[in-house]
């Protein structure tokens, strides 16, 4: 029987990257996957395939709509979407190749098949009708999360999606209807409006962007609006009709009250994720779950079993791929002995449609609910040179500082490139540091992120360009 340091089931970015920290540490490691490949949803079905497809149908938009205004005359963009296929397949293929070359180079046994913990030190793993078992010390459980689904309204992948068959469809459907109006849907949304699809959305609650400030998500949604975007919020969708060429979706108030039909050819549940934990043998081996199925952990990552620790979407917190990987990195150095730990209060998210919209931190709604005294800098993107003179200047900056202590609470982009401006309030935030700081930092000119400067001056009322 093989014997290890540690096994880790699911090779997503929090499962990889804590095999490579622990591999780095000294520990002789094996990672558990059930799929062909390695790198879980976020590299072959989520993250990195819905950026490709995002990127190239912005490209088809950009030709088609603004490079004549920049003087660049070309013939009307024709769509070929097994080319555009193609070219998300190869990035897929890339990154998978990536993250095979790092479980070599750090010396991690890949064992293909079904994980289950058999107890504290053993995990069987099932693959083609046969089974082996391997010990070892610690057990990390990396095994992500599923979509969540709709009861009533089953998926087939071909004309009633999820975000997997949503990064696949074989043509672009004159009408699409998504139900959700969170990052996945609002991103697939923008991929197939831009490919010539008309895009309704859904929503059960009576805002877009659930969890993301207020007044960010009201702009993006007069945005994704005037983009071509209609939206019904506060509204559900109860049934969808299959039997006919076209698919007919009943809605109706959330509150209740009278029902209407709409119309699709593809209908995008995309209404969240939950946990995934089947098949595990977590109840068998004495692997407490919370009422919302997620592995219960102690604030060192650690379950209701010794020797057994959990970590990503199939714990609590954010399911997002870069949460994963600093609790695989964190897991990894408590194993070893070390003081690993994740700042929760500074992971920053992104929904990387076109502008970007991008957070970290508290909200102003987080930051009234908890009775802090904040005070608000803003800046738009209309004053920012850069934005300006490239004719991009939707959205703005805003940089939330706690009112006694200038400290920086929170900033919230919405703009082009927000995904990558973000990062410097992160890293401001993670040295608890003020926006007199951010304001005094001299920042490149011209440049979209002087716009965040501005905004930390704005704090102390003393913006420059506005």
């Amino acid at each position: 029987m093989a014997s290890y340091d540690l096994v880790v089931i699911g090779t997503g970015p929090g499962g990889y990257v804590c095999a490579v920290r622990a591999a780095q540490l000294g520990m002789k490691v094996a990672v558990v996957e059930k799929n062909p490949t390695l790198g879980g949803t976020c590299l072959n079905v989520g993250c990195m395939p819905s950026k490709a497809l995002l990127h190239a149908s912005e490209m088809f938009e950009e030709a088609g709509h603004s490079f004549a205004k920049m003087g660049v005359s070309v013939s009307a963009p024709k769509l070929d979407l097994p080319s555009m296929m193609n070219f998300k397949q190869q990035g897929i293929d890339g990154n998978v190749k990536g993250v095979d070359f790092l479980m070599k180079k750090n010396k991690i046994d890949v064992l293909k098949g079904t994980g289950k913990i058999l107890g504290a030190g053993k995990v069987e793993v099932s693959a083609n009708g046969s089974t082996q078992t391997v010990e070892t010390k610690n057990i990390v459980i990396a095994t992500g999360s599923d979509i969540a689904r709709l009861k009533g309204i089953e998926i087939d992948e071909k004309r009633i999606v999820s975000s997997t068959g949503a990064l696949s469809l074989e043509k672009v459907p004159e009408r699409l209807l998504i139900i959700g109006a969170g990052v996945i849907g609002l991103e697939l949304g923008s991929v197939w409006r831009r490919l010539g699809a008309e895009v309704m959305v859904v929503e059960f609650l009576d805002r877009i962007l659930p969890g993301m400030d207020g007044e960010i998500a009201k702009q993006f949604q007069r945005l994704l609006e005037k983009q071509g975007f209609a939206f019904k919020l506060g509204t559900k969708v109860t049934a969808v009709d299959t039997s006919g060429k076209t698919l007919l979706a009943k809605v109706e108030p959330a509150a209740g009250g009278p029902s209407e039909t709409i119309e699709a050819d593809v209908v995008l549940v995309s209404i969240g994720r939950v946990p995934y934990t089947d098949g595990l043998g977590l109840k068998e081996a004495g692997v407490a779950l919370d009422n919302r199925g997620r592995v219960q952990i102690d604030p060192h990552f650690a379950t209701t079993v010794k020797g057994i620790y959990a970590i990503g979407d199939v714990v609590a917190g954010p399911m997002l791929a870069h949460k994963a990987e600093d609790e695989g990195v964190a897991v990894a150095e408590i194993i070893a002995g070390q003081a690993g730990h994740v700042n929760y209060d500074v992971i920053p998210a992104v929904v990387y449609t076109t502008p970007e919209v991008s957070s970290v931190g508290k909200t102003e709604e987080e930051l009234k609910q908890a009775g802090i005294a904040y005070t608000v800098g803003k800046f738009p993107f209309t004053a920012n040179g850069r934005s300006k003179v490239n004719q991009t200047t939707e959205g703005f900056v805003k940089v939330l500082a706690d009112a006694k202590t200038d400290r920086v609470l929170g900033a919230h982009i919405i703009g082009r490139e927000a995904g990558e401006m973000i990062h410097e309030a992160a890293v401001l935030m993670e040295f608890g540091g003020s926006a007199e700081d951010l304001a005094r930092t001299c920042h490149a000119h011209p440049t979209r992120s002087e716009a965040i400067k501005e905004a930390a001056l704005a704090v102390g009322k003393r913006a420059i360009h506005m």
